[in-house]
């Protein structure tokens, strides 16, 4: 708990000093699924304007990232914000990768204090390579900053992407794709 406080204390001054301005659409089309488990060993608690109206036009939104021994927060973006994350507790391998034509993957591991930023609408990821639990908090530029996660939108979309197509996108086999998607429609991810 006084990790937690620490990090909304850290928050609350690092927003005194920004200029809050969140100039991109603020809502998506669809509604979210509420399962943040998703079977990867990490669960995200958002802090954002559907939870707390009050965030509504100050641009910040907060999350704080619980992690099993060897979980994962998949790669994903948020296609509206910036995030800063910092490490509370354990060990994470976080990273993100640039965009075309480079696709260069920038990524480090992190300790307890550690921070590191994901600059907005980039793909990036953390996975925490400890035997032990490791806890995070994330602050987000922007009131709603959306989250797309890739497996999820690319195999698990509704209805589905035609396996063909994805084939030939991913050069896999259209078997091993059409696994994939049952794979997600199974697991609800």
């Amino acid at each position: 708990m006084k990790n937690f406080l620490l990090a909304c204390v850290f928050l609350a001054l690092a927003s005194s000093f920004a200029s809050a301005f969140d100039p991109s659409p603020l809502q998506d089309f669809c509604v979210a699924i509420d399962d943040p488990l998703h079977g990867v060993g990490s669960n995200v608690t958002a802090v954002n304007v559907q939870q707390i109206p009050g965030l509504n036009t100050l641009g910040i939104s907060a999350a704080r990232i619980d992690f099993a021994p060897y979980g994962q927060n998949p790669p994903h973006t948020h296609p509206r914000a910036t995030e800063i994350l910092v490490v509370l507790e354990g060990t994470l391998l976080v990273g993100f990768v640039t965009s075309n034509p480079n696709n260069t993957l920038i990524s480090k591991v992190l300790n307890k204090g550690d921070v590191f930023v994901f600059p907005i609408g980039l793909i990036h990821f953390q996975f925490n390579i400890g035997k032990t639990n490791a806890i995070a908090i994330a602050a987000l530029s922007s009131q709603n900053p959306g989250v797309i996660t890739i497996a999820n939108a690319v195999f698990g979309s509704d209805p589905a992407i035609d396996p063909g197509f994805l084939a030939r996108a991913f050069q896999l086999d259209k078997y091993v794709v059409k696994g994939l998607q049952a794979k997600f429609w199974i697991d609800g991810n």
